[in-house]
């Protein structure tokens, strides 16, 4: 993350994203798909770590192998296979996005760090190093089981997060850059989807 200052001078924290360039790898269409969609690739790859359907597939948009394939719907502008997409062709400063990614993996944590537990409190009573402990579970003779669900600990982390209604600040076309108001979910470096 990084800060932009706003016009009337408030620092602003925002994260800053590549976005591009992007290129149109396959079309999908009603006929042959039965939907549509168009196909994008990010990120240039070798051809020696590319397998041979995979290479068949970008050949036949004109294109070098890419790394990453997303596909898209809804876009009013029509496109050809082997365009290139650009960041300043869809985004603008001041409109809002929904930024999709996976989160940081946390492991296995307990009940207080993975479902908001406020753990036993104080040690009185008798309790002696349960602090962040969960606690009862609540079964007894019946049902005779732990229900499925019940908030335990566990792995926590990884998952496929979207936040919505973010900024964009400001577009750096020369770079292929966006600057979004606010953190994303994922570690630096991480693939993120971004929908208008």
């Amino acid at each position: 993350m990084t800060s932009v200052f706003s016009a009337d001078g408030k620092n602003l924290a925002c994260t800053v994203i590549e976005a591009g360039p992007c290129v149109v790898t396959q079309i999908k269409t009603v006929e042959n798909d039965g939907y549509e969609a168009i196909q994008l690739g990010f990120e240039e790859k070798k051809e020696k770590n590319t397998s041979k359907p995979e290479l068949g597939h970008f050949k036949k948009s004109g294109t070098t192998p890419k790394r990453h394939l997303v596909e898209f719907n809804g876009f009013e502008e029509e496109f050809k296979l082997g365009d290139v997409i650009k960041v300043d062709k869809l985004f603008a400063a001041d409109e809002f996005v929904d930024v999709a990614g996976t989160s940081k993996g946390k492991g296995f944590q307990g009940v207080v760090k993975r479902h908001g537990f406020s753990g036993v409190g104080e040690t009185s009573h008798g309790q002696h190093n349960r602090v962040r402990a969960p606690g009862s579970i609540g079964a007894a003779s019946y049902p005779a089981k732990v229900f499925k669900g019940m908030k335990m600990g566990g792995r926590m982390g990884g998952d496929t997060v979207t936040v919505q209604n973010l900024q964009v600040l400001k577009v750096i076309p020369e770079h292929n850059l966006l600057l979004i108001k606010g953190s994303l979910p994922g570690a630096n470096g991480s693939i993120v989807i971004v929908n208008k």
